[in-house]
């Protein structure tokens, strides 16, 4: 009789059988097999919030070929992903598969032969607080979504979803949209100065602690300096150390992943998975490339630290291997149940791989194999002097730098290292002497309104609130976009007015579910669930009755906004009137006889511009891709292929005779042409 292990990939499975051999056989149960209903609430909230549990749509096939083995084998090794979902799979398994007394759950957070047989070696029972966190979470998730969502569909539109963690990250977004429509721009200056000695010039710019409010206070010091001498009055010189970042937990690397690869949250966390499961490399076989994706742990083994440190000292020299190992202090609220994210072998570099590899999966084993081994590398050491400089007793600054020793920044530099402007180094000055004059440039400039969130920044926020967990930011950002509350644009969210709508009522109606501390303190309930200083039933105890008397005021008080205005034209598949109708992309005509009869169409916005194609008698039309993405087109699209992304002014390219276009780069809006082989811009 064969030991049987069940894990939740085949990926994984394929790994597992290379490692463990002749005795044992692999099998995946493909995830979870066991859910809450999807038609009924299915939690029982008058009697302890029991919850009904059914099979997946499409697992009995699986749970079938599973039982047939179990029911064979000599002991059953639990082996889903070693978290919270992963201890409520094995809990699952154990309930539908029987045979308890051989059933044990093993866990492994790098996928090597090492890890593996050590696990084997140490079976243990399912941990009952980690099936109850995430039974807890589950439960708050679908009382939100299933209590609140049917009141959005009477009062908004249907097919809406209200959600614990996601209507809260909404909230985010449309706070940040309010603040940027607010805010007034103040204006200021700033005065430049190009300077040299000898053929080598440099910037210093004007230093004081009052702002330079208009052009006229601008003009008179430049009056005041164009003439003057620019005389060195004091150099500073001093080393500063700069010492490498933590290893990467979930969500920096998302957030890293995100700024120096351009990929999106879900992108990320699916090719990881992909290099925890194991990846055929040749000369290998199948390997488990990296640990454990989904920890806000920033702990790494000691078998770990003794070989990245052996990596360091053969191949860069002892000169960037720090006299000790560097530990990193992990946020109070990590659960520190696994390592850091980093790869299973510091001497298995990424150039080695990338004939085994996909150009995706190379670069972020790249960022992930390089951050890591960085870590543990010596500190840079930079280089740092500043001069101050007097014209006609105005204030000038130069700043400049440069790298010393390299130490860690040879193989790795954060992306939110901003390029400094004074980054070179300035020529050799001494006290007292004179500089030449070469230019002297006031310049105007506005403050600008906080930036929209990008993927990088969200997630960074809600790192830093405490809202939601690393496994949860990808799905929750997928799920806003996927109902239509958030437009991603340029890589930044902006709110849809559905979005608007929905959080104005939400935040209402459901003070505490949108609160961001209340959301931060669930988080660290199910933590201490986990760690056993906390009942479940506590935690489900407290939230219900709250949430039960705002969800009957919200039935009888919450505003209708589900606007309907009537038209005069009528519905061409039924002859009824069509309606004015509020939806997720802004309004939209449909039959009134909805849901008999489900006609629409959309409205459609012309901007006055007839289609440059000639011949075309069509005219410029606003439009939006089934994502909500705003386009422009010819009205006889798409007979006609007329096009833009950006929006079209109305004016001719005096190049080429295109249409010109509005188009934002940097915050700055440019008119430029529409032809990509044509390079004017209007100024």
């Amino acid at each position: 009789m064969k030991n049987l292990v069940i894990v939740e990939s085949p990926a994984k499975a394929r790994t597992l059988e290379k490692f463990l051999g002749k005795d044992f056989s692999v099998t995946a149960c493909g995830g979870h097999i066991r859910d809450l209903p999807r038609n009924k609430l299915g939690v029982d909230v008058e009697h302890d919030f029991a919850p009904t549990y059914v099979t997946i749509k499409g697992k009995t096939k699986i749970i079938k070929a599973l039982a047939k083995e179990a029911n064979s084998a000599a002991k059953i090794y639990l082996a889903p992903d070693p978290d919270r979902e992963g201890e409520a799979i094995a809990w699952h398994l154990q309930a539908i598969l029987g045979n308890a007394t051989k059933i044990k759950r093993i866990e492994f957070h790098e996928i090597t032969k090492n890890a593996v047989q050590e696990a084997i070696k140490h079976p243990r029972e399912i941990d009952l607080n980690r099936v109850n966190a995430q039974q807890v979470r589950r439960i708050l998730d679908r009382l939100v979504g299933y209590k609140i969502s049917p009141l959005l569909w009477k009062k908004v539109r249907k097919g809406l979803s209200a959600g614990r963690v996601q209507s809260v990250v909404v909230r985010l977004i449309c706070e940040r949209e309010k603040e940027i429509e607010e805010f007034k721009p103040q204006e200021y200056w700033s005065i430049s100065a190009l300077l040299s000695k000898l053929s080598a010039a440099f910037t210093a710019k004007y230093q004081s602690k009052d702002i330079i409010p208009n052009q006229a206070e601008a003009q008179k010091i430049k009056d005041a300096c164009q003439n003057a001498d620019f005389i060195v009055k004091k150099i500073t010189h001093k080393e500063q150390k700069r010492n490498p970042s933590a290893p990467f937990i979930t969500a920096t690397l998302q957030q890293d992943a995100s700024r120096k690869l351009g990929y999106s949250a879900k992108k990320t966390m699916a090719i990881a998975q992909q290099l925890y499961e194991g990846i055929d490399i040749k000369g290998e076989g199948h390997v488990g490339l990296i640990t454990y994706m989904r920890t806000d742990s920033v702990r790494i083994a000691n078998e770990a630290l003794a070989e990245a440190r052996k990596y360091i000292e053969q191949i860069f020299g002892a000169e960037y291997l720090p006299e000790s190992a560097r530990h990193y202090k992990a946020k109070k609220s990590a659960q520190d149940a696994h390592e850091a994210i980093r790869p299973t072998s510091a001497f298995r570099e990424p150039q080695k791989l990338k004939d085994s590899l996909t150009p995706d999966q190379l670069k972020l084993y790249a960022l992930i194999w390089s951050r890591f081994t960085a870590c543990q590398m010596s500190h840079a050491v930079m280089s740092l002097v500043a001069a101050d400089i007097l014209a006609n007793q105005y204030n000038f600054r130069a700043n400049g730098q440069n790298i010393k020793f390299d130490g860690f920044l040879k193989l790795y530099s954060e992306s939110h290292d901003k390029k400094d402007e004074d980054s070179g180094m300035l020529p050799e000055l001494t006290e007292g002497e004179k500089l030449k004059l070469e230019s002297l440039e006031p310049k105007q400039h506005f403050t600008e309104p906080p930036p929209r969130y990008n993927e990088a920044s969200l997630i960074k926020e809600l790192e830093e609130r405490g809202i939601g967990r690393p496994s949860t930011y990808a799905p929750t950002i997928s799920t806003i976009e996927d109902r239509g509350y958030v437009l991603r644009e340029n890589r930044v969210f902006t709110p849809t007015e559905l979005g608007k709508n929905t959080n104005m009522l939400l935040v209402k109606h459901f003070p505490s579910i949108l609160n961001y501390e209340f959301t931060a303190h669930m988080e660290d309930s199910l933590d201490d669930i986990v760690a056993g200083k906390l009942e479940y039933l506590d935690v489900l105890k407290e939230f219900y009755p709250p949430f039960e008397a705002s969800l009957k005021e919200a039935s009888e008080k919450m505003e209708n906004i589900k606007v309907e205005i009537k038209t005069d034209e009528k519905c061409p598949n039924c002859g009824k009137f069509l309606v004015i109708r509020a939806g997720r992309f802004g309004e939209f005509m449909a039959c009134s006889g909805f849901p008999d009869c489900k006609f629409t169409k959309p409205i459609i916005k012309s901007l006055n511009i007839k289609c440059p194609r000639e011949g075309c008698d069509g005219e410029i039309l606003v439009r939006r891709t089934r994502k909500g993405k705003i386009f422009y087109s010819c009205s006889g699209w798409p007979k006609c292929t007329v096009a833009y992304w950006d929006k079209p002014t109305g004016e001719a390219c005096p190049k080429c005779h295109a249409l010109l276009v509005e188009k934002k780069a940097k915050g700055d809006l440019v008119v430029k042409c529409s032809n990509k082989a044509c390079d004017y811009k209007k100024e």
